[in-house]
């Protein structure tokens, strides 16, 4: 392991959200729950090989702390270029990897056309789409929720976002397939291949424009200037990449917990107004996304001295299962109210699509409650759970009905 020289041997832990124990792929794990005993140790440690690149990090386990790295764009960055390396030139995902000020102009762009409002808009087509896919699954007894639901509902309800065809729907989930569960050669393939068409789409709406949101950003001006190809480019990449693997995963953490806990479907099914406090629970509970900034210039946090360059994490999986915060953090409360998780992050790069991905999972739970008899994981069978940039569980297969007993 490699330590730099500034950091105090008593803060250096082996850890990593690719390998420790419960990050691993493993069968029936619970990646969320494991990253729960780091509120026994120190409140920040420095891990050595703690990316996906093999670079350490700063991980700040306090919700407290969190909140105050990701409220300080400042000193910790989002200048991180997610796609560099793959694609061999400089494309930010805007807005989350533009700092302040110059973020806010792109936010406030980008707000509108994700607003509760505009959200609320697409819930009749996205209401529509889980029924089709529900509908088509239910006569069969069992199936692989991720493959079979979660993916294509959440590709789906990007492609209505974007404007594009439904029948483009396979190629996307192929595209979503490499870049989220691929080797290192088809991750780098699949981000060079949406990038592309991305571009496509770009020049396409410049030349054709249509009711959708790539014409909205090409048409669109920031401090005045007209959007470049570039900047609309990055606005499309980041959708593909926020979009689809945070909610198809939420999906499946949240219809493995039903699967596991027949007492609360039965609870849900009698009352589906609780869903919506439900979800957020789920949200807490089971988030998906750690947010990793790079330190802008040298600084000190609670006496701990950060270098310029360094990365910190702040694992929203962790935060969320904070005893200064919750009480009884680690028992599931669908009940709960008041709930200050921080699933979408925090501070100035607050998911922008908060509003559109909780309609998702309300909408994926109301109508999987509404049309699925009560179900369990598949006899015999256990989803693979694995943590990451994104932590997200896969081979999750559920069962219903007789005709499942005897599959």
């Amino acid at each position: 392991m490699s330590v730099p020289e500034h950091v105090p041997a008593g803060l250096v832990r082996d850890f990593s959200y690719w390998t420790a124990p419960g990050m691993a792929p493993e069968r029936g794990g619970d990646p969320q729950g494991a990253l729960a005993g780091l509120h026994d140790g120190p409140p920040v440690f420095y891990a050595p090989n703690n990316t996906y690149d093999g670079h350490g990090t700063w991980v700040f386990v306090r919700a407290e702390d969190q909140r105050r790295v990701l409220q300080d764009a400042e000193t910790f960055s989002s200048h991180r270029r997610l796609f560099e390396q793959a694609l061999g030139e400089d494309l930010p995902t805007i807005p989350l990897e533009i700092d302040p000020p110059e973020h806010g102009a792109y936010r406030s762009l980008l707000n509108p056309l994700l607003s509760p409002k505009r959200v609320m808009a697409m819930e009749t087509a996205n209401r529509a789409r889980a029924v089709e896919l529900i509908e088509g699954l239910k006569d069969r007894s069992r199936c692989e929720v991720m493959q079979g639901f979660a993916f294509p509902f959440a590709v789906g309800v990007f492609l209505e976002f974007l404007g594009l065809p439904q029948s483009r729907r396979d190629e996307f989930l192929g595209w979503a397939d490499k870049q989220f569960h691929g080797t290192p050669e088809e991750r780098g393939e699949a981000i060079r291949t949406v990038v592309g068409f991305m571009r496509e789409l770009v020049a396409l709406r410049r030349r054709e424009p249509a009711d959708d949101f790539m014409t909205f950003v090409v048409q669109a001006t920031v401090n005045g200037q007209p959007m470049s190809d570039r900047e609309a480019v990055g606005m499309g990449a980041l959708l593909f990449v926020a979009g689809l693997d945070t909610v198809a995963a939420a999906i499946g953490f949240n219809f493995r917990y039903l699967a596991e806990t027949p007492e609360e479907q039965a609870r849900l099914r009698g009352d589906p107004a609780a869903i919506v406090l439900a979800v957020e629970e789920l949200l807490r509970a089971f988030p998906t996304v750690l947010m990793t900034r790079i330190a802008s210039h040298d600084t000190e946090f609670d006496g701990i001295f950060i270098k310029a360059g360094d990365r910190v994490s702040c694992p929203s999986m962790v935060a969320n299962r904070d005893p200064a915060e919750f009480e009884c953090p680690n028992r599931i409360d669908l009940t709960r109210e008041n709930n200050r998780h921080v699933a979408f992050a925090y501070g100035p790069h607050r998911c922008l699509g908060s509003h559109l991905a909780r309609r998702e999972l309300v909408i994926a739970m109301e109508e999987w409650l509404a049309r699925i008899p009560s179900f369990r994981i598949a006899e015999g069978t256990a989803p693979l759970t694995y943590g990451g940039h994104v932590f997200g569980i896969d081979d999750l297969e559920l069962a219903w009905g007789e005709k499942a007993v005897a599959a």
